[in-house]
């Protein structure tokens, strides 16, 4: 999609950065009281849209969490830290790295228990597809991080083209149409 004479400020990646914390309580977790995957991806999302939105400045929805990386279980109690970050802003969508901790307060220990790469597309109040500001990497870790969403981008677009050409092709049946084999 072309945005011709659409020029948006280029922002930097600080600007976008977002934390949350959640204390994990008995609701949030397994029988054995281990954090729920699911719950920890809910709040993965939710801080991941945070950046995208602060980015973006308009609405944001998730097109995909394509890579999670569960390190270590999160038990009741545990303070919950999660951090997300900018990596790359495409034509209208932007990729964000999410890096989850846990912090034992009483110990003050903090250690890393997961991380995440999601997908946001920023969209106008109709569902329409917008342009979002392009992203400037200043530091090492910035710009390492802006050339990896690249690679992964290629690697998610061979993958979805893959995908695509190995999805059976329609056919009509009796008026209707059904998935069929070619």
């Amino acid at each position: 999609m072309d945005f011709p004479g659409h020029s948006l400020p280029v922002r930097g990646v600080a600007e976008s950065q977002s934390e949350m914390t959640e204390l994990i309580l008995p609701n949030d977790t397994n029988t054995l009281g281990n954090l729920l995957g699911g719950r920890l991806m809910h709040f993965i999302d939710l801080v991941g849209a945070m950046a995208a939105y602060r980015h973006a400045r308009t609405h944001v929805v998730t097109a995909s969490m394509d890579h999670i990386d569960f390190i270590a279980p999160v038990h009741v109690g545990d303070l919950l830290i999660l951090k997300s970050s900018l990596n790359r802003a495409f034509n209208t969508s932007m990729e964000v790295g999410v890096k989850v901790w846990v912090e034992n307060t009483i110990a003050g220990m903090h250690r890393h228990v997961a991380s995440a790469y999601l997908t946001f597309v920023a969209i106008d109040s109709q569902g329409r597809r917008v342009p979002v500001p392009q992203l400037a990497p200043e530091s090492e870790d910035e710009k390492r991080r802006f050339a990896d969403a690249a690679r992964r981008r290629e690697l998610r677009q061979r993958e979805l083209e893959r995908k695509r050409a190995a999805k059976p092709a329609e056919v009509e049946v009796q008026g209707s149409v059904r998935p069929g084999r070619n």
